[in-house]
Parts: structure tokens; C-alpha cells; sequence
């Protein structure tokens, strides 16, 4: 017999710090990547897989912490996350060698189950409308986090070498295991009997039409955003007469407009459906783009002409992405965790081959309209996904009445 837990919603600041912690070390350490490759004895190529190798890692986690969650319970999984990157984060900071360095690295990935636990504690006590207003502030957090971190990373390498930031997610890692431990109460009261059903519940996931729009709605909708970061630079270059300062600005007004998106989706995602913002996220997303495409046609060369209807990038994530994640969370409840990771792996894997394709026909030379086009193309990929299951979910809701 399970023993009793409070369904009591978990504090917000609670998740968002999760989310925060998960999130930061993805690039907060990036500018000590030189410094790494200098103590470590090492070409920069191959520390610099220390980024993609942990993206990779945390597709896995995703894909893992969910499942688990709904077997033995949201509070034992994020704690086993934490101090596994807590550990993780000790050993790269005391690595002498890039092999241990990146072996450490790797396992830092498994903090990202912080995320996956805490979407799947918001489905387990609150509504689907309820849902999608409280992942609207958490995934505020997703956006915030990655602006501030290089800075922070960029500092505390400055002052007392690239350790230190490891030491800091260390520090992080001890954080967020007293915030579970004092503060996170469990929320699953109907954890799944054994793992043979979590691989069955992969299974029914996967045969959903649903789940799979969502999914491809939401991976469509950050590959947009992985197509826009890769490029945007090259844009930048074509344009011409931009800063390393002014560049950082204009990218930043991106994740500054998914940070209102998401603001909007947790103050009034009470109030109205997650189908709502899903198809305003997609529908504000294409219009901006298609308004970069006809400034470009126009001749438009200030960069603004570009970053300007980019914006609309950030904004339509913000609206669609804790909206969708809601739906998702909803397709089967008694199987939120699984549905969260499986969704977040899936949507981190589509949108790395959006990237990856967007690589292989964006150049310094057509820059400017090869980047809108992927981008479009991504985002009106995303908008029909998004049209195909919600259509699909008012045909249904019609039969029933």
C-alpha cells in the first residue's frame, strides 16, 4: 500500500526553480569552453561536443524520467536526478583529463528529469486549463535561464576559472535537492504497478494520432527556433554594419518574446483553452515570418527587417508550447510522465533535424531568405499539425454530443 501524499499543488517558485536548475547548463559554461580546452589538453571540437553530447543526454532522460515517475513517484526520481548532477557536477569540476570531463558531462543531463517531474506534478493536481496557466510561468524559465546563464558563466570563469561554474552547478545540484526534499511534496497517488506497463504505455503514446500532432507541433515549433539561432548570425553578416553587442541584442528580443508568450498562457490560460493559444502561438508565428519575407522582398536591409518579424517566433513558443504540453499531459493522465518525456524527447530530436537540415541550405550567401524560408516551412509544418488534431478533437467532441 502506497503511502498517503498530499495531492496539494506544489508551489510555483518551487518549479520554476526546478525548471531553472535543469535548464542553466546548457550554455551557462560555454565561454569557459576555451579555458577547458587549454587546461585540458585538448582541440576545441571535441570539448565543444560537451554541448551536443549533453543534448543527447538529456533526450535520453526525457525519454526515462517521465516513465519513472509514474512507476515509483515524481519526489523519488527528481532526487535521484539531482544528486546524480550534483555528483556529475564535482566531477567536472575536478577532471584532468577530457575523457572524465565528458563522461561527467554526460550525466549532468540527468537534471532535466527536474523539468519532466515538475510538468507532470502540475497535470497530477490541476486541470487541463489550470495545467497549461501554471507551465505557462514554468517554462518562462526555459527562456529566462538560457539569456542570463552565458553571462554568469562568462563572469565566474573571469574571476576564478572555468571550474567554477561546474562547482556552481554543484551548488545548484544541493539547491534543488532541499527545495525537493522540504518543499516538493509527492503528487502521483496512482504510480503504475510495474515497468512492463510504462513500455506498454510507450506503445499507446505512439499509436496516438493525438500525441504525435502534439508532438510534432511542438518539435516544428522549436526547430524554428534552433533554425532562427543557427542562422541568424549569417543573416546578420549579409546585413551588414551590426556589433558581436548589437547581434546579442537583437537574438535576445527571441526568447524576450517567449518569456511574454508564456506570461500570457500562466495569467490567463485559466480563463481559456489550450486550443486557443496553440493556434494563435501558430498562426502569429507564420504571419511574422511571411511579414520578414515581403520586407526582404522589398528590399528591407535593416536588420530589424529581419529580427523585428522574428520576435513573432518567440511569442507564437510561448503561447503554443505550455499549451500543447498541457494537451499532451491530458491524452492520458495516468500516464502524464510518460507522455511529458516521450513528447520532450520527441520535440528535442525533431527540432535537432530541423536544425540540422537548415545547415545544409543556409550559407553566408543566401542567408537572409534561406533562414525566413526554413523557418516558415518549419512553422507552417508545425501550424498544420496543430490544425490536423484540434480539428480531429472538435469532430470528436461533435459525435459526443
Amino acid at each position: 500500500m502506497h503511502a498517503m501524499h498530499s495531492r496539494e499543488a506544489p508551489r510555483l517558485p518551487v518549479l520554476i526553480a526546478l525548471s531553472a536548475i535543469a535548464v542553466l547548463p546548457v550554455n551557462m559554461f560555454v565561454p569557459s569552453l576555451p579555458g577547458i580546452t587549454r587546461d585540458l589538453h585538448t582541440d576545441y571540437a571535441l570539448a565543444n561536443t560537451a554541448v551536443a553530447g549533453y543534448a543527447i543526454a538529456t533526450a535520453f532522460t526525457h525519454l526515462v524520467a517521465g516513465a519513472l515517475s509514474d512507476r515509483f513517484g515524481r519526489k523519488p526520481v527528481a532526487l535521484v536526478a539531482l544528486a546524480v548532477f550534483t555528483l556529475a557536477s564535482i566531477g567536472c569540476s575536478l577532471a584532468n583529463d577530457i575523457v572524465t570531463f565528458l563522461l561527467c558531462r554526460l550525466c549532468q543531463g540527468t537534471v532535466i528529469a527536474g523539468y519532466a517531474v515538475s510538468l507532470a506534478a502540475i497535470r497530477d493536481t490541476s486541470g487541463e486549463r489550470g495545467a497549461a496557466s501554471r507551465i505557462g510561468y514554468v517554462s518562462s524559465a526555459w527562456a529566462v535561464a538560457p539569456m542570463l546563464g552565458p553571462t554568469a558563466g562568462g563572469l565566474l570563469d573571469s574571476f576564478f576559472g572555468w571550474r567554477a561554474n561546474f562547482i556552481a552547478f554543484a551548488v545548484l545540484g544541493v539547491v534543488g535537492l532541499c527545495l525537493v526534499t522540504f518543499c516538493f511534496r509527492e503528487t502521483n497517488l496512482h504510480r503504475t504497478r510495474s515497468v512492463a506497463l510504462q513500455v506498454k504505455g510507450y506503445g499507446e503514446l505512439m499509436r496516438s494520432p493525438r500525441f504525435w500532432a502534439y508532438a510534432l507541433c511542438m518539435a516544428f515549433g522549436i526547430g524554428t527556433l534552433y533554425a532562427f539561432l543557427g542562422g541568424a548570425p549569417l543573416v546578420a553578416a549579409q546585413l551588414g554594419g551590426m556589433s558581436g553587442t548589437q547581434l546579442g541584442l537583437c537574438m535576445g528580443l527571441v526568447p524576450a518574446g517567449f518569456i511574454a508568450g508564456s506570461y500570457v498562457v500562466g495569467h490567463a490560460g485559466a480563463r481559456h483553452t489550450p486550443a486557443g493559444f496553440i493556434l494563435a502561438g501558430r498562426v502569429l508565428t507564420c504571419v511574422g515570418l511571411s511579414v520578414g519575407l515581403v520586407l526582404m522582398a522589398c528590399g528591407a536591409t535593416h536588420p530589424l527587417a529581419f529580427f523585428g518579424p522574428c520576435v513573432c517566433v518567440g511569442l507564437g513558443n510561448g503561447l503554443t508550447m505550455p499549451a500543447a504540453n498541457a494537451r499532451v499531459l491530458s491524452i492520458r493522465p495516468g500516464l502524464a510522465g510518460t507522455a511529458s518525456g516521450l513528447a520532450s524527447a520527441l520535440t528535442v530530436i525533431g527540432a535537432g533535424i530541423v536544425a540540422f537540415l537548415s545547415g545544409l541550405v543556409v550559407d553566408a550567401a543566401n542567408a537572409h531568405l534561406a533562414v525566413l524560408g526554413v523557418m516558415l516551412a518549419s512553422s507552417v509544418l508545425s501550424l498544420l499539425a496543430a490544425v490536423f488534431v484540434l480539428s480531429a478533437e472538435n469532430a470528436e467532441r461533435r459525435l459526443a454530443a
